[in-house]
């Protein structure tokens, strides 16, 4: 059975969303000035971003996880560099290991907070709605009725911080739709507000058919 298109309304007090989904694309609106299809002349789709940022506590959470990786990938350099050191002349050695220490400084000061800038998460009646990455960027909008389980993740570093993850499973090939770094009391009231209306959309599919 065909869902018809629905605008979906933002269940944050005091704002709405301007976008519509039809369950399997992503809802857009023409571009001011742009012919609507009518006419014959193609229409220009643009998809707003989703109304929330994530919690500012997000920022530590990534530096640290950056920070982890880099005194790995830095553990292994200097073990290659140990290793090739008869080998190598000494300025190309102590040149891979300045541009190791800089890259690595770049790092773990520009990914955590281009990600809190990219990382936006909006969840309605209809479906969620994520943007997430840093250097790739993702979108994703994930229809009620395509929701298959609701769950919350929290790592050590996330609990030190008192932070979670939003995991929602869906028949999609392309994996669950994550919501980093909220906070952990507002995850689960994220999380129940999904497993809610879920189970209310599907039940009401059901019904239809």
């Amino acid at each position: 059975m065909e869902r018809k298109a629905a605008a979906m309304q933002h269940t944050a007090p005091g704002r709405s969303a301007q976008y519509t989904a039809t369950g399997e694309a992503p809802a857009a609106s023409p571009a001011p000035g742009v012919p609507d299809g009518t006419g014959g002349a193609p229409t220009v789709l643009r998809l707003r971003p989703p109304a929330h940022r994530v919690d500012p506590r997000a920022v530590a959470w990534w530096t640290w996880q950056a920070v982890l990786v880099v005194l790995g990938v830095l553990a292994c350099v200097a073990g290659l560099l140990a290793w090739l050191w008869r080998m190598l002349p000494l300025p190309v050695s102590a040149g891979a290991a300045a541009l190791s220490v800089l890259l690595s400084v770049a790092y773990v000061t520009i990914a955590p907070r281009r990600r809190y800038r990219v990382h936006r998460w909006e969840t309605t009646d209809e479906a969620v709605y994520t943007w997430s990455g840093w250097l790739w960027q993702i979108s994703r909008i994930a229809p009620m009725s395509r929701i298959q389980t609701v769950d919350t993740a929290r790592g050590p570093l996330q609990q030190m911080l008192g932070l979670a993850t939003v995991v929602v499973t869906t028949a999609s090939a392309a994996g669950p739709v994550r919501i980093h770094g909220l906070d952990h009391e507002r995850a689960k009231e994220v999380a129940a507000h999904l497993a809610a209306t879920t189970q209310a959309t599907q039940a009401a599919d059901g019904d239809a058919t």
